[in-house]
């Protein structure tokens, strides 16, 4: 069976659109991530509501994946679950028609069960478009693609709110513009790309492939990975407690780390290329850093490379360990495996995220906090030493 399209160029055209695609799916959702907290404090919101709905909202982005990946590998109707995914991020532009704070929750709530039920189909379209200029180059010009849209969508918005007075309705009512362009595009891309995609795929009646062991050793040292990496938001949060007077300091180190990420991703894809899986046992080691650097005497300069290097490793995690996972499954079950691996990612960051707050919150001793990363990051790259590829010929049944 020959996967990919025919030849570099049309692989090139297959990558470049869905990266497109989701450029302007990040510039309607991420431009909103920034606004919505404040939208909801303006409608009522408590502190803790907000962060449940957030920490709820993520967790649902990933989790779903586990979902939405199991009927990707049965139906096999990746682009209907694209169409479906893409197009739920149209509950952003509505924000503003529903000043309630229930009815906004769920909206919020659906954008990213909308994520989670596209992405194990676009992360498996990806790899079988990447099959004639190799699955790291091309998930590495994906996330630079996405993020060039995850940093103009924060920069719009923001735009848009210092302009019209913080007024909400016509912010949100602005991303009906990019939604719509979005639609188009994906259209477009699906004319060119999908059947050829399609016809790349075993039909529905073939036998589903089997994980194997390689793959679950390397899902399980990147949910360690995860696990021992401080969340972005802390280093925000470290940031906001030392800046009191400067908060307009704050989103600028979230748009620092978007913005390493994007090379990040586009140079570890190519190196993945060449050295596989390898590759990863940088992202592990310098994820022990940034936990360090946030909990030990915090300064801005210290906070600031915090954040350059999580958005090193942020770029590797949405590139070439997206990439990995199809070096370690068959094509019959890949949209199980992205499913299996996101939900993995995400339950890790969970962890993290309740980990390190509570060492914030108490103030535990540096000790503490470099203990926990590095053996956490220890174990983890022990495990990823361990791993083999899935023969080629094994992952394209």
């Amino acid at each position: 069976m020959k996967l990919g399209l025919d030849g570099s160029k049309g692989a090139y055209l297959g990558i470049i659109l869905l990266g497109v695609v989701s450029l302007l799916g990040d510039i309607v959702y991420e431009g909103s991530r920034g606004v919505v907290p404040e939208y909801l404090k303006f409608l009522g919101a408590t502190g803790l509501v907000i962060g449940l709905a957030g920490g709820l909202g993520d967790f649902l982005g990933y989790a779903m994946r586990l979902v939405s990946g199991f009927l990707v590998d049965t139906t096999r109707a990746y682009w209907f679950f694209i169409f479906l995914g893409y197009g739920l991020i149209i509950v952003i532009p509505l924000l503003g028609l529903f000043p309630s704070l229930e009815i906004v929750i769920v909206l919020v709530l659906l954008e990213r069960i909308g994520k989670a039920v596209r992405a194990p189909s676009r992360d498996t379209v990806l790899s079988l478009v990447s099959k004639g200029v190799g699955t790291g180059k091309a998930f590495g010009i994906h996330e630079l693609l996405d993020q060039v849209g995850a940093i103009l969508g924060p920069l719009i918005v923001a735009t848009l709110m210092f302009f019209n007075g913080s007024e909400y309705r016509s912010t949100f009512a602005f991303l009906f513009i990019p939604f719509i362009m979005l639609l188009m595009v994906l259209v477009y891309t699906y004319k060119r790309i999908g059947q050829k995609t399609t016809d790349a795929t075993p039909p529905r009646t073939e036998k589903k492939g089997r994980l194997a062991k390689p793959f679950y050793i390397y899902t399980f040292a990147v949910l360690l990975n995860t696990v021992g990496l401080i969340p972005y938001t802390l280093i925000l949060y470290k940031a906001s407690q030392i800046l009191p007077t400067q908060q307009w300091i704050v989103p600028l180190i979230y748009l620092l780390i978007q913005g390493v990420d994007a090379p990040a991703a586009l140079l570890s894809g190519y190196a993945f290329d060449k050295v596989g899986t390898r590759i990863l046992v940088l992202p592990f080691l310098l994820s022990i850093f940034p936990p360090l650097f946030v909990t030990f005497d915090a300064s801005l300069g210290m906070l600031l490379v915090a954040a350059v290097i999580f958005g090193i490793v942020l770029g590797m995690q949405e590139s070439v360990y997206r990439a990995a996972v199809s070096e370690l499954s068959p094509v019959s079950s890949r949209g199980t495996a992205y499913g299996i691996f996101n939900t993995a990612y995400g339950i890790g960051f969970l962890i993290s995220g309740a980990v390190y707050g509570l060492l914030i919150d108490l103030a535990i001793p540096f000790s503490v906090v470099l203990f926990y990363a590095v053996v956490a990051q220890t174990v983890a790259t022990t495990l990823l030493l361990k791993v083999r590829p899935t023969p080629k010929k094994e992952q394209q049944t």
